[in-house]
């Protein structure tokens, strides 16, 4: 499903803004690549000729064929209902699994992984891409080198405090600003291009097989840090939903890839001519006039870059709290015309701190890139093995054939990951060590949530002979409509019994409800809900959303009315179950996971915060459970 329009007009229109939105991350690359293949790095390079066309023949075939070709020609087809990245992948490839759940286990563990390295990239990509901007300052004013890290400090600040606000009034100025910046990036590059044009050598993939027939531990090593070239190749999947794969692949192919490798070989010719300018390739590129307008307009770029990413992870927790992969939390809407819009406070402060924490301890682009490339390349092999999975069983692939795509994808994928793994040491722990955290927290909310609710299953009555006994023997009924919700539409809710049974009275409507999330985007309005009668004015409601759907329980109930139930909202109550967990020697899970559920289960916010409910009509009724 591609929503691109026809028209030419629209197309370009729509590939402006993906040009502010997806790219900016794959577009800051050109500011810290070559300084840490030959510069800063842990394991710097030689500067010599054979070096130089060496990496820029392996940035070059590796924006090539991982973004350009496995991204754009291959995955960005595998779209769920139009909608792409992890979670997207995670959908289509689970629907494979059917009733197998020792299979669907290990598809779902692997879409849990790449999420928690989304979040792991999520946390340091603001703080590379910014610091390596303000790090120009080293070459336009050495004096103020003890500012780099207090003005990135203050900019990140920034950054993370707008959020609130909202992204519609940025995102007016993102497309043009993105322009602005991939223009100066390829203009630069020509430049200097022009002064060395036998660096052009370097397009021919000869100087990388010869860089690493020559010297292939060495080259080996260097995949570490060409990998930064590609870091961003994941949200032009990611954010396929808003735009569509048409704008996305104009932008790239005839706007975004020219003017990387421009810059790249812009950066190349300079070095060789100067190398004193390995300090800072990039900086050096500019004229000293335009060092301050081109670390501005760096600090903007990086600035979308991160938004995009920020934006992205607030995509991805909703994704993964509809979904049952984390807790409740509030989730507040900043634009009254775009639905996707959201604003998570708890993930926009945590994500915060830690961008923060890491510009405080490790000080620069350098020194933070060894940490960068284990997320990105963790994130690739597990897109390509789901991938594998769409292929083959969704796509009606054959196994050679999916063999043989897969088999060159993961030889890519997996070279730059083993490269990324030596530098563990250097810094590579940090990812590994906040996606431990991370996929911790996701499995222990998830399969706790599944034990509770098998627990909750096990003791509750069964719902059609309650409704006949209430029939034998009717309560006082009073007027309205009482709407209770739980998990298990067979059985009779707690909160039900519990309000029989202090209350004595029942309304005229009952309403079980019962709330699904789907492995798809969006619902169509008329899948959206489902009404069965029960008798003695007992009604079974099932409303289904997908992932990407905002749930609204008082919007979505008026649907009723056409399938026979009319529901007042002025006059029916909501009463939500408000279970208090207690850690048990059951098994189920260890102990020690039990008391971390029980933690999150609460500090997690009212379910009226999810689906919208109206505070004044919500009854919460509470009950003891033991885990």
């Amino acid at each position: 499903m591609d929503n691109t329009k026809s028209q030419p007009a629209a197309l370009h229109t729509m590939a402006l803004a993906a040009l502010g939105v997806v790219f900016g991350d794959i577009g800051t690359s050109p500011l810290y690549t070559m300084k840490e293949v030959f510069a800063v790095g842990h394991h710097p390079l030689l500067l010599t000729q054979d070096n130089v066309y060496g990496i820029l023949s392996l940035i070059t075939w590796a924006l090539l064929l991982i973004v350009s070709f496995k991204y754009v020609a291959f995955i960005m087809r595998a779209d769920n209902r139009g909608e792409g990245g992890i979670m997207a992948l995670l959908s289509l490839a689970s629907r494979y699994a059917g009733g197998d759940p020792d299979q669907r286990k290990r598809i779902m563990m692997l879409g849990i992984i790449g999420a928690c390295m989304f979040y792991a990239d999520g946390m340091i990509t603001p703080a590379i891409s910014v610091l390596s901007a303000v790090e120009g300052l080293e070459v336009a004013a050495p004096q103020l080198d003890d500012w780099i890290v207090p003005i990135t400090l203050l900019v990140l600040f920034l950054l993370f405090w707008a959020q609130s606000k909202g992204t519609a009034v940025m995102g007016a100025f993102f497309g043009p600003v993105m322009l602005t910046w991939f223009a100066v990036l390829g203009i630069l590059g020509v430049i200097n291009i022009s002064h060395h044009t036998e660096i052009l050598k370097a397009l021919s993939p000869y100087y990388a097989f010869l860089f690493f027939s020559t010297q292939p531990k060495i080259a080996f090593i260097a995949l570490g840090a060409v990998v930064l070239a590609v870091t961003g190749a994941e949200a032009l999947y990611a954010d396929m939903g808003h735009f569509g794969r048409k704008p996305i692949r104009l932008a790239w192919f005839l706007f975004v890839l020219p003017a990387l490798i421009c810059n790249y070989f812009g950066q190349g010719a300079l070095i060789l001519a100067d190398p004193e300018s390995i300090q800072n390739p990039f900086y050096h590129l500019a004229p000293d006039w335009a060092l301050f307008p081109l670390i501005l307009l760096a600090t903007l770029a990086t600035v979308i870059a991160s938004q995009a990413v920020i934006t992205g992870a607030f995509s991805v927790s909703r994704q993964a709290l509809q979904l049952g992969f984390i807790p409740r939390m509030h989730v507040a809407h900043t634009s009254e015309q775009t639905e996707g819009q959201v604003y998570m406070p708890r993930v926009n402060w945590g994500l915060m701190v830690a961008t923060m924490g890491l510009v405080v301890i490790f000080g620069s682009s350098g020194d933070l890139a060894a940490a960068y490339g284990i997320a990105v390349t963790g994130d690739m092999v597990i897109t390509t093995l789901l991938a594998a999975v769409v292929f083959h069983h969704l796509w009606g692939w054959s196994k050679l054939k999916t063999a043989c795509l897969i088999s060159l994808f993961l030889v890519i994928d997996l070279s730059f990951f083993t490269a990324n793994i030596l530098k563990i040491p250097d810094g590579g722990w940090v990812p590994l060590l906040m996606g431990l955290i991370i996929f911790t927290l996701m499995r222990t909310w998830k399969t706790g949530r599944a034990l509770l609710y098998r627990i909750l299953r096990s003791e509750s009555m069964e719902l059609v002979p309650f409704i006949q006994a209430i029939g034998a023997h009717p309560p006082a009924r009073v007027n309205g409509a009482g709407v209770f919700m739980t998990p298990n539409p067979d059985g009779v809710p707690h909160a039900l019994l519990h309000n029989l049974k202090h209350n004595k009275v029942l309304h005229d409507s009952v309403v079980i409800l019962t709330v699904r999330f789907e492995d798809y985007p969006y619902t169509s309005q008329e899948e959206r809900i489902a009404v069965e009668n029960l008798e003695y004015g007992f009604y079974r409601v099932t409303i289904r959303y997908g992932y990407m759907d905002e749930p609204d329980l008082p919007r979505d109930l008026a649907l009723t009315e056409a399938l026979g139930l009319t529901l007042d909202t002025m006059d029916t109550s909501f009463f939500v179950g408000k279970e208090s967990l207690i850690a048990s020697d059951k098994p189920g899970m260890a102990f020690w996971r039990k008391k971390i559920f029980i933690g999150l289960f609460r500090t997690a916010e009212t379910i009226t915060n999810q689906f919208k409910l109206p505070p004044n009509r919500v009854v919460e009724l509470g009950s003891q459970v033991r885990i």
